[in-house]
């Protein structure tokens, strides 16, 4: 095995590791917020709490490196949803519910980054970039299928979802994944 090839594992290993992180931080901000102590991610994911400042230095680092992470998952998701389901239908509702994840995290993001509006924009512009592409996929096989309405966008669906998801943060018997559920059901082709 040659140098390069131990350069290879190791930075394969950093990314492992890396996302073993974000996956755990992300898991903690959705049921607790991103106001969660870091101690919880850092139990949440096997480590020390300074392994995690290692890798991201300050609250904020860590909350756009799960905001970045979720989108990223958010997107691959699309596809194989929709390679694993029979129903494209199905695959789009269980997209959702990982969308309506990533945006009950997302919510939180909005108070760390008050200072850094163009930071904050540049995300949401990332954000549609690589999700509004898959949502339209998703729409539009479940609509060549015959499984749903044809006259919506999926950017439209994404802003009502969001809209769906405000406050679930602060209230704790607020269940967005059911009323984004229920949103999808109503998407059904009845005639």
């Amino acid at each position: 095995m040659g140098e390069n090839a131990g350069a290879r594992t190791k930075r394969a290993d950093a990314r492992r590791n890396e996302k073993t992180l974000l996956d755990a931080a992300a898991a903690v901000f959705v049921e607790s917020g991103v106001d969660a102590p870091v101690r919880d991610v850092a139990t949440r994911a096997g480590v020390g709490v300074g392994t995690i400042y290692r890798h991201f230095p300050t609250r904020a680092d860590l909350i756009i490196a799960v905001y970045r992470h979720q989108v990223e998952a958010c997107a691959d998701a699309g596809p194989k949803l929709l390679a694993d389901n029979e129903s494209p239908h199905a695959a789009l509702a269980q997209w959702i519910d990982l969308f309506v994840d990533f945006l009950v995290t997302k919510h939180g993001l909005a108070g760390i980054m008050q200072s850094d509006h163009s930071g904050f924009e540049a995300l949401h512009a990332y954000f549609l970039e690589r999700l509004v592409p898959v949502c339209t996929d998703l729409l539009d096989a479940a609509a060549k299928a015959g499984e749903i309405r044809t006259d919506l966008e999926a950017v439209h669906l994404m802003r009502g979802v969001g809209n769906l998801c405000i406050g679930a943060e602060a209230d704790d018997s607020y269940d967005a994944r059911r009323l984004a559920g229920l949103l999808i059901t109503g998407l059904r082709e009845t005639g």
